[in-house]
C-alpha cells in the first residue's frame, strides 16, 4: 500500500538451532513449515506426527543475513515477528520483541556501518518463555488445559491456538509471518492513512469523507495530493498531519453480499515520491444494541437498513503460518460468499489477518466481526502487559479500521466463561475478574483512541457492557454461544428452544472427506489411532457416532460414515438456523462455528482442509438462501415460516405436500405471500397428524429471480422404513464442464456424488423425487481430468450396502 524505497530482505536467511538443524529460508516463514520442506523432519499434518515435533518450539534458534548498506542513518522494520525474539545488528542488540501482533522499528544510526552489516534475530523458545512469565506472575494466571497440551500461552502476544486448541495441533510455531526491511530514516513515510465518514442524512444519501493522513519525516508545510473518487485535494502537513474533507453528493454506496454492490472507490495520497493507496467503501455500519422488554438487542444495520448476518466463524487458514496463500483464501473466502454469507468472525484465539485478507472481504461484500486476540484463557493484568497490549490495538486499529468490511470489534472470546470454569469461585474468581476489566478496559481505551466511532462489543459472548452473566445460556440480551447441543450430546431440537437476539457460535462436528482422510490420515476407521490424533476435542469422535444411533441407522461402510457425519452436521446446522431465522425481527444473525479447518482434521468445519465442499456446506448454501421456507414444529401444530432477506419485500409463492417413502405426493397447501424483509412472517399451519406414519414434509417455493425446496421430517430418520431408490445417472460433458443428471424410482434422500478428481460440484446432498430428475454439475480443478464418481444416499449407506 505505501510506496518508498524501503530495501525488503526477504531471501538469503540462515536459519539454526545450533545443534545440526541449518538450512535457508525465505521470508515469511515459520520454523516447522520451513523444516519439512528441508526434509529434515516428517509432514508435520499426516499421521500421528504433529505430536512429536513439539521438540522444535523447545529450542532456541537464530536466524541470520548479511545485508550491504550504503547509509548509516537507516531503520530495521519488522513485522509479524512470532515469538520471543532478541534483535541484534553488527552484535549489538537493538530490541527484544515480545508480540506477534505488532511492527517493530529499530534505529540503526549507531550500529550500522557502511558496506556488510549482519542482522540476527534470536528466537528464544516460545514454550520456556511462558513457562518463565508465568513463574514471574504474582498469583497463577489460569489457561484452558482442555484446548492447550503446551501450558501458558496466554503469557505470550502470539496467536493464542499455536499451542493447541480442540481442532489445531499444538506444535507452537514460530518465525516470521511478515518480513524484515530496513529504510532510511530520513525519508517521509505515511505512518497511517485516516478515513472517517460522515453520513448526513440516509434519505438524501449525501457523505463526507475526512482523510487524514499521518507523516513521519515530512517537511512541515509539505503538500499531500489526495485522490478520492474523481476529485482531488491538496493538503498541507502541519504537526505531520495532513487532512482534507471531499464530499460526495450522491455516492454509491458498498453493500454486504446479498444486499447490493461493493462498490470501492481508490483512494491516492502523494507527498514527493512517496504514495500511498486504500480501496475505500462509501457505507454506514451501525451495531444496534437497543434495549426492549426481552432485554439488550444486537443486529447490523447497513446503510440504513437492517441486515441480518449469516455466515460462520474463521480461524487461521493453516495451523503453520508459512503454509498460507492467498489464492487458496481467496478461494474459502468466496465459498462463504458462494453459501449466501453475508458475515465472518475473525475468531480471537488466531491472528489479526493480513491487509489483503481485508481487501478480499471489501471486494467479497463479507462483513467482518474482528475479535481482539484473547480466547479462552485469563490473562495477566500488570502494567507491562496491558502497555503491550495497547500498543497492539492501536496498530491494528489504525490498520483496519478504513475497510469497509469491518463491522465490529469485540474484546475478546469466551473470557467471561473462563472466569468459573478456570478458576475455584470465590476469592479467585474475584481477583481474576478485576484483571479482565483492567484487560478489557485497555483493550475499549486504546480502540477509542484511535477510532472513537467504531463500533464496539466487550465480549464475546457477552450479555452486554460491565454485564458478567451467562451469555451462553440466557438469550434475551446480547450475543449468545450455543454449545449444549455438541458438547452434552442434546437433541438437535433442543435448538429450537433458544430464543436468542444473536448466536455468534454454535455447532457441530463432522468427519473430513475421504479424500482429505486419504491423503493426510491414511486410515478412516474413527476409533484408529490415527483418526483420533486427527482429533482434538476428547470424545469428538465419539459423539459423531452416538448421534447417528440416535438419528439413523448405523452407515455400512467408512465411506458411508464419512459421508454420514457431514449430512448429520448439515442437519444439526440447519436445525439451529432454521429456528433462529424463523425468529427474524427478535434474532438477527447467526455464525455457526466453523467455516474453515487449520489442518486435516475432525471438526466443526464446513470446508475441508483445503477448501473443498463438505456435504454440510453445500446443504449452508440453502440453509442461508434469501429467501427461505421453514418448519417450526410446536405442540399441537407445525408452522410454516418465510424468510426474506432482500431488501424490499418479495411475492413468493409457496407449496407443501406429504410425500412417503416411495416419493407419493400428496398436496396439503399452496399460497401465495408478499414476505416482508423486517421479520419472520408466519404463513399457516398444520395441524398435528396431518402425516401419515411414513411421511415427511416436502416444500417448494418460487419467486421472481429465484426458487428453493426443502424436507421436514417429524421423526428421527431410522424411524422410516426406506426404500431403495434405483437412481441412475445420466452424464455428459460440455465445455470441461460434467453434467450429472439423477433420477430415482422412489423418495432418495442426501443423494450426494463424490469425485476421485479434486473440483466442485453445483450441488450435492439432493432430494430425488419420482419423475423429478436432478442436475448437478461438476467442474474438475484441472480440465480435461478423466472423472470418476461415487453415488451414495440415504437408503444405501444405511440400509442397502455399499453402494
Amino acid at each position: 500500500m505505501t510506496q518508498g524505497s524501503q530495501h525488503h530482505l526477504e531471501t538469503g536467511w540462515a536459519f539454526s538451532d545450533g545443534q545440526g538443524h541449518d538450512l535457508t529460508v525465505p521470508l515469511p516463514f515459520d520454523a516447522v513449515s520451513a523444516l519439512a520442506d528441508a526434509g529434515l523432519i516428517p509432514e508435520p499434518y499426516a499421521a500421528r506426527n504433529a505430536e512429536a515435533l513439539r521438540w522444535i518450539a523447545e529450542r532456541d534458534w537464530v536466524l541470520s543475513r548479511k545485508v550491504t548498506l550504503r547509509e548509516t542513518a537507516v531503520e530495521l522494520v519488522l513485522d509479524g515477528l512470532d515469538g520471543e525474539v532478541d534483535v541484534s545488528v553488527n552484535g549489538h542488540p537493538v530490541l527484544s520483541a515480545d508480540n506477534a501482533f505488532r511492527t517493530w522499528r529499530a534505529d540503526l544510526s549507531d550500529v550500522a556501518r557502511a558496506g556488510k552489516n549482519e542482522i540476527t534475530l534470536r528466537f528464544r523458545s516460545v514454550v520456556a518463555e511462558a513457562a518463565r512469565r508465568q513463574a514471574a506472575q504474582p498469583f497463577d494466571v489460569p489457561w484452558h488445559k482442555g484446548n492447550c497440551p503446551i501450558p501458558n500461552i496466554n503469557m505470550l502476544r502470539k496467536q493464542q491456538c499455536d499451542f493447541g486448541w480442540d481442532w489445531n495441533p499444538a506444535l507452537a510455531p514460530f518465525g516470521v509471518t511478515g518480513g524484515v526491511s530496513i529504510c532510511s530514516t530520513k525519508e517521509t513515510r505515511f505512518a497511517r492513512v485516516e478515513v472517517v465518514q460522515e453520513h448526513h442524512d440516509i434519505e438524501s444519501e449525501s457523505v463526507s469523507v475526512t482523510v487524514r493522513a499521518h507523516l513521519v519525516a515530512a517537511e512541515e508545510g509539505a503538500t499531500v495530493e489526495m485522490r478520492f473518487a474523481d476529485r482531488t485535494r491538496e493538503a498541507v502537513v502541519q504537526g505531520g498531519v495532513a487532512e482534507a474533507k471531499f464530499f460526495v453528493e450522491v455516492p454509491e454506496f458498498w453493500w454486504p453480499a446479498g444486499q447490493g454492490a461493493q462498490k470501492l472507490h481508490d483512494l491516492e495520497l502523494r507527498c514527493g515520491a512517496v504514495v500511498a493507496t486504500r480501496r475505500i467503501g462509501i457505507r454506514r455500519i451501525e451495531h444496534v444494541t437497543l434495549r426492549d422488554d426481552k432485554g439488550l438487542g444486537f443486529k447490523f444495520r447497513v446503510n440504513g437498513r437492517d441486515v441480518f448476518a449469516k455466515g460462520a466463524n474463521w480461524v487461521p487458514a493453516e495451523a503453520l503460518s508459512g503454509r498460507i496463500d492467498r489464492e487458496k483464501v481467496r478461494e474459502l473466502l468466496q465459498s462463504a460468499v458462494d453459501a449466501n454469507m453475508n458475515m465472518i468472525r475473525v475468531w480471537g484465539g488466531g491472528r489479526y489477518e493480513p491487509d489483503w485478507f481485508y481487501d478480499l472481504c471489501d471486494e467479497l461484500g463479507l462483513m467482518v466481526w474482528q475479535d481482539f486476540m484473547f480466547a479462552c484463557n485469563l490473562y495477566p493484568a500488570d502494567a507491562d502487559f496491558l502497555a503491550n497490549v495497547a500498543a497492539e490495538v492501536r496498530e491494528q486499529v489504525a490498520r483496519l479500521s478504513h475497510h469497509a468490511c469491518l463491522a465490529l470489534w469485540c474484546g475478546d472470546n469466551e473470557i467471561i466463561g473462563m472466569l468459573d470454569e478456570l478458576t475455584e469461585g470465590g476469592a479467585a474468581r474475584d481477583r481474576h475478574l478485576v484483571a479482565y476489566d483492567r484487560l478489557n478496559r485497555c483493550v475499549e481505551a486504546a480502540l477509542r483512541e484511535v477510532d472513537p466511532e467504531a463500533n464496539w462489543w466487550p465480549s464475546s459472548p457477552s450479555l452486554g457492557p460491565l454485564d458478567f452473566g451467562d451469555a451462553w445460556h440466557r438469550g434475551g440480551s446480547g450475543d449468545m454461544h450455543v454449545w449444549d447441543v455438541w458438547h452434552e450430546n442434546k437433541p438437535f431440537e433442543t435448538y429450537r428452544a433458544v430464543r436468542p437476539r444473536f448466536v455468534s457460535e454454535f455447532g457441530f462436528q463432522s468427519f473430513p472427506s475421504r479424500d482429505v482422510n486419504a491423503r493426510w490420515i491414511g486410515d478412516l476407521n474413527p476409533s484408529s489411532p490415527a483418526m483420533e490424533s486427527h482429533q482434538k476435542n476428547t470424545g469428538g469422535n465419539a459423539r459423531i457416532v452416538t448421534t447417528m444411533m440416535r438419528e439413523f441407522r448405523l452407515p455400512q461402510s467408512a465411506g458411508d460414515m464419512i459421508y454420514l457425519s457431514q449430512i448429520q452436521q448439515g442437519l444439526a446446522l440447519k436445525t439451529a438456523i432454521s429456528a433462529w431465522r424463523a425468529q427474524k425481527g427478535a434474532c438477527w444473525g447467526t455464525l455457526y462455528w466453523q467455516i474453515n479447518d487449520t489442518w486435516p482434521v475432525a471438526s466443526w468445519s464446513t470446508l475441508d482442509y483445503g477448501g473443498g465442499w463438505k456435504l454440510s456446506h453445500h446443504m449452508a448454501q440453502r440453509f442461508y438462501a434469501p429467501i427461505s421456507v421453514v418448519v417450526v414444529p410446536e405442540e399441537k401444530r407445525d408452522v410454516f415460516r418465510i424468510i426474506n432477506d432482500f431488501g424490499d419485500n418479495i411475492d413468493v409463492t409457496v407449496q407443501v405436500a406429504a410425500v412417503d417413502m416411495a416419493g407419493r405426493v400428496r398436496p396439503l397447501a399452496d399460497v401465495e405471500v408478499s414476505a416482508w424483509p423486517s421479520k419472520a412472517l408466519e404463513l399457516f399451519d398444520l395441524p398435528a397428524g396431518t402425516l401419515h406414519e411414513d411421511e415427511i414434509y416436502v416444500f417448494t417455493w418460487q419467486y421472481d429471480g429465484g426458487a428453493g425446496g426443502d424436507v421436514h421430517a417429524p421423526k428421527p430418520w431410522k424411524s422410516y422404513e426406506l426404500l431403495k431408490p434405483e437412481i441412475s445417472m445420466t452424464i455428459s460433458e460440455k465445455d470441461g464442464d460434467i453434467s450429472v443428471i439423477l433420477e430415482a424410482k422412489s423418495l432418495a434422500l442426501f443423494v450426494a456424488l463424490e469425485a476421485d478428481v479434486p473440483g466442485r460440484f453445483s450441488a450435492n446432498a439432493v432430494t430425488l423425487l419420482p419423475g423429478m430428475p436432478a442436475q448437478i454439475v461438476f467442474t474438475p480443478q484441472e480440465a480435461g481430468k478423466s472423472v470418476n464418481f461415487t453415488l451414495r444416499d440415504l437408503y444405501s449407506a444405511t440400509m442397502g450396502g455399499k453402494p
